[in-house]
């Protein structure tokens, strides 16, 4: 199974996993920053939601095209300008997890040869789309563990 394909799996179980855990989170505590000055619950999932949004565009993209160029990404402007503070909880975590099902589909379907691809991000050194997929989990699993 090649590392996009694993990545996909793992993407589908912890969509699976993850959703209802998140759901025993109630609505006062999912709105509360996670320590003082920083994002809360909502926002960090909103933040998720808009990571599998790029890189969805990036997956996609990248095979279409053969090659990527794509803007950075700023994360706080977008953590501001979608309003994920102001979402239901239930809502929120629907789509994250629903995006990434969609995600591992995605990359269960990725052809082979495309995993090479070359893909730059804003002004980064430009890396494969199998490296783009594999940071992708990483990144999710990070925020995740902010979560708990």
């Amino acid at each position: 199974m090649s590392s996009v394909k694993a990545v996909s799996v793992e993407l589908a179980r912890l969509a699976d996993t993850t959703e209802a855990r998140l759901l025993q989170i109630s609505e006062a505590d999912s709105s509360a920053p996670l320590r003082p000055g920083g994002w809360s619950r909502k926002q960090v999932v909103g933040h998720l939601v808009d990571s599998a949004s790029n890189n969805h565009q990036r997956f996609v993209r990248a095979v279409i095209q053969g090659s990527l160029e794509f803007p950075g990404y700023d994360q706080e402007g977008s953590v501001r300008v979608a309003a994920a503070q102001e979402m239901p909880w239930p809502l929120l975590i629907a789509l994250w997890a629903s995006y990434n099902r969609y995600l591992a589909n995605i990359l269960a379907h990725l052809p082979e040869d495309s995993l090479e691809v070359q893909c730059r991000i804003g002004s980064s050194e430009p890396v494969t789309l199998e490296f783009l997929a594999e940071d992708y989990l990483v990144h999710l699993k990070h925020h995740l563990q902010q979560l708990r």
